[in-house]
C-alpha cells in the first residue's frame, strides 16, 4: 500500500514537472526588440528652420558621439503635422539595444555629453535658448516588437 502511494506520487510529480517544462517553452510569433526614447516636440510658429538647424548640428553631433561610443544603435527625426496648436510636430527618436543597456550607460552618456556640449551651466543655457524656439510636449520609452519567433 505504501509502495503504491509512493509510486502514484512519483508519477504525479513527474507528470507535473513535464507539463511545466512544456508550458515554459511556448513559442510566440513575436519577441522584444530594441528600446526607443522618443521626444515629442512642438516647434514654435516660424521657428522650424532655427530648431531644425540645431537638430542638424548640435543634436546630431551628440547622437553621433553616443553611437560611435556604442551607447546607442541609431537615431532619427520625424516631422509630422500638428493637429492642434499644442500638438507635437517633431519626434526625436534614439534607439538603444535594450532598457538595461540604456540605464547602465546613464553616467557614461552624461560624461560624454559634458565633453561635447559642455558643463551643466552650458547645457542649462542651451535648454533656455531652445525654449524660445520649441517646447518639449512629452517623452516616452517604447519597445520595438519583432513580428517573428525568437530564435
Amino acid at each position: 500500500m505504501k509502495r503504491n502511494l509512493i509510486l502514484v506520487c512519483s508519477l504525479f510529480a513527474m507528470t507535473l514537472t513535464l507539463s511545466m517544462v512544456t508550458s515554459a517553452q511556448v513559442d510566440r510569433p513575436f519577441h522584444n526588440g530594441s528600446v526607443w526614447s522618443i521626444g515629442f516636440i512642438v516647434m514654435k510658429p516660424g521657428m522650424d528652420n532655427a530648431y531644425l538647424n540645431y537638430i542638424a548640428t548640435d543634436w546630431k553631433k551628440e547622437q553621433e558621439a553616443l553611437k560611435k561610443d556604442g551607447q546607442i544603435l541609431s537615431y532619427m527625426v520625424i516631422k509630422t503635422e500638428g493637429h492642434s496648436p499644442n500638438d507635437f510636430n517633431l519626434m526625436l527618436m534614439t534607439e538603444y539595444k535594450d532598457l538595461a543597456t540604456m540605464e547602465a550607460n546613464d553616467a557614461k552618456a552624461d560624461n560624454l555629453l559634458q565633453k561635447i556640449i559642455g558643463n551643466d551651466a552650458q547645457q542649462m543655457q542651451g535648454y533656455r535658448d531652445r525654449l524660445q524656439i520649441r517646447e518639449v510636449v512629452a517623452s516616452r520609452l517604447g519597445r520595438q516588437i519583432i513580428l517573428e519567433p525568437k530564435r
